[in-house]
């Protein structure tokens, strides 16, 4: 008698994060393939995982996520799995006893210097302010040569010291490079075309992306314990590269934040979703 040892499942995707869920996802529904999923994790959603706390209160449990994208394509797909509800992401920040918007934008500075200029002249007052460099290296070098050292201090260098652990002339120039600096009155964190969140929290968006029957989920699990023992043909590998090739190099100094959670009764806590506090003051 011939035995077809045949796979258990096609895919093996190591991670259920976006990147992994959304794999699994394409590869069950538009390919017709068995796929496995597993995460060392007890949840599905990665880094954007939320659930409801006991206060009934929706949690962010590795900080706030917030859904954005210029891509149609990619706000159509992920609006099969959830409702979107729209929402534009504000941040302000604490500076000199003052609650003013970051990114630095004309109000930002209007509000700060006690000025009423327009955009043409604060955008003056920046390059009067700007020291150019001939090379720009770090991430104090990108902001400085922005909106120069005044300006460099009170927004950046103290927060981005409780970031990344390190301090700005440490940084890869990259990394404040995404924070842009407008000259108009645009508060929104970020410009996208799309902006929103799960009507329902990430969580349930996930639940909905892996509900295919050729779908399953191991969680808790290592891959590097059960790769040998499931049969599958394929795997895909999402999670951190310095685990997948066994800390040869050393481990990738990645950064991790501690998250403090705290409910406080009363209606309104702060006027917009997140205030930052960079110059370690609380209020």
């Amino acid at each position: 008698m011939k035995i077809n040892h045949k796979p258990m499942f096609d895919y093996l995707v190591v991670g259920a994060g976006f990147a992994g869920a959304v794999i699994a996802e394409r590869l069950a529904s538009q390919a017709g393939k068995k796929v496995l999923i597993i995460d060392k994790r007890n949840h599905i959603g990665g880094n954007t995982y939320d659930y409801y706390n006991n206060e009934g209160i929706l949690v962010h449990l590795y900080g706030p996520h917030i859904f954005h994208t210029n891509s149609k394509e990619i706000y159509d797909y992920l609006g099969k799995f959830t409702t979107w509800r729209p929402y534009e992401h504000r941040v302000l920040a604490s500076v000199d006893g003052m609650l003013v918007p970051i990114p630095i934008n004309l109000n930002t500075i209007n509000k700060l210097y006690g000025t009423q200029l327009c955009s043409s002249e604060v955008e003056k007052f920046l390059e009067d302010r700007a020291e150019k460099k001939e090379r720009i290296v770090t991430s104090e070098d990108v902001v400085i040569s922005k909106v120069g050292k005044e300006l460099y201090e009170k927004f950046f260098k103290g927060y981005t010291k409780k970031q990344w652990g390190l301090d700005p002339s440490e940084l890869d120039a990259s990394v404040a490079a995404r924070i842009p600096t407008r000259t108009n009155k645009d508060d929104r964190y970020f410009t996208d075309t799309y902006q929103a969140m799960p009507l329902h929290g990430y969580t349930k968006m996930f639940e909905k992306m892996l509900s295919n029957p050729r779908i399953k989920v191991m969680l808790n699990t290592d891959y590097k314990e059960i790769e040998r023992m499931i049969p599958y043909k394929e795997m895909i590998y999402t999670g951190p590269i310095d685990y997948y090739f066994n800390y040869c190099y050393g481990k990738l100094p990645y950064r991790s934040l501690e998250f403090k959670f705290e409910t406080v009764e009363t209606e309104c806590f702060q006027p917009t979703g997140t205030v930052n506090y960079p110059n370690g003051e609380l209020s």
